[in-house]
């Protein structure tokens, strides 16, 4: 049994707890929050972009902790789950690391990519493993897409086009800051940036457009340059300003024997060389059911020791480094080298 302490109380630590209910091999000991009324159980002021809203929550059983260092002392935790905001990421993982405890840290890795590789490195010399939850190649769609190319049904890699555009989330008072949230290039897009760089590797060079709010981005498109022979990837985010949009997420990605096509609302759909097409069946299509096989993911490589591939924290540096590269290239109106 791995015993698991959650830090931070938010939408993530919350879609944590209740995939932890129906992850093989792990229990939740112990929880860490500042406020009190969530640290009691009383969760009905949390919301996020999809998912079930906060409701009261019966934790017997668990242990309480107000502070982070009194959840690291604790002797039973195997596993911290960092929930907490992005700017607080490398502090508490390397915290947890020295405490000789492995830890599973939300995304982004970090808000910078000098933190990314301290966390980094401090797991690799305190000899324990850093995950970091990108839960998106766990959606069943991008699970097949993952398994497709690296699995080469469908021969080699020729290309891909991602979308992910959100609704400004307004209840979010720092989310263009960019030392903590980051916006939508830190907060939204790194899930894309992270499953280009799993299928692709990463590019030569990076090319962005589109609008800043201060100094983050706030809606953009960006080609990825692999250079000669190398796929043709592209990719827009953000966030519009009209309310009522739903969390939105789509990909085309381009084969040498097929094109797959996935948006919310339209099934994943095969097309293959021979002039058809196919919907494969796949799993739940609740967002929140992904994060189970995240976490059971999580729990394997705890207890067998071996990494992750998928969760690994060099992957989510390279996302970040990525999102920082994007970034530049928006504000510099040029292409930059990755």
């Amino acid at each position: 049994m791995v015993n698991v302490g959650i830090v931070g109380l938010g939408f993530i630590g919350m879609i944590h707890y209740l995939a932890y209910q129906k992850t093989r091999g792990a229990k939740v000991r112990a929880i860490c929050e500042k406020d009190p009324k969530r640290l009691a159980g009383d969760w009905r002021s949390i919301r996020g972009n999809f998912g079930p809203k906060g409701q009261k929550t019966d934790l017997t059983g668990v242990a309480q902790y107000p502070e982070v260092d009194e959840l690291l002392a604790d002797p039973r935790i195997d596993l911290v789950d960092v929930c907490l905001p992005n700017e607080w990421h490398a502090d508490v993982t390397t915290r947890a690391l020295r405490a000789g405890k492995h830890v599973l840290c939300e995304k982004p890795i970090a808000t910078k990519t000098a933190d990314a590789e301290r966390m980094v490195r401090t797991a690799r010399d305190c000899g324990k493993m850093l995950m970091i939850a990108h839960v998106l190649p766990f959606f069943p769609e991008y699970q097949f897409a993952y398994k497709a190319v690296t699995g080469g049904q469908y021969g080699g890699l020729k290309g891909g086009f991602f979308k992910r555009i959100i609704s400004d989330p307004l209840w979010l008072p720092d989310y263009y800051n960019p030392d903590t949230t980051g916006g939508p290039m830190l907060d939204l897009h790194v899930h894309d940036a992270h499953f280009i760089r799993v299928l692709c590797g990463m590019p030569e060079r990076v090319q962005t457009i589109g609008s800043l709010r201060g100094e983050v981005a706030e809606r953009f498109a960006s080609q990825f340059d692999y250079g000669p022979g190398g796929p043709m990837v592209t990719a827009t985010s953000g966030v519009i300003d009209q309310q009522g949009r739903p969390f939105t997420h789509a990909f085309e990605i381009y084969l040498e024997k097929a094109t797959l096509q996935f948006d919310v609302g339209v099934p994943l759909t095969v097309y293959d060389e021979k002039g058809k097409s196919k919907q494969p069946k796949l799993g739940s299509a609740d967002p929140v059911d992904a994060f189970v096989p995240e976490l059971n993911e999580t729990v394997r490589a705890v207890r067998t020791g071996e990494p992750s591939t998928l969760l690994a924290g060099e992957l989510a540096r390279d996302a970040l480094v990525l999102c920082r590269k994007q970034t530049q290239s928006l504000k510099q109106r040029k292409a930059v080298k990755v």
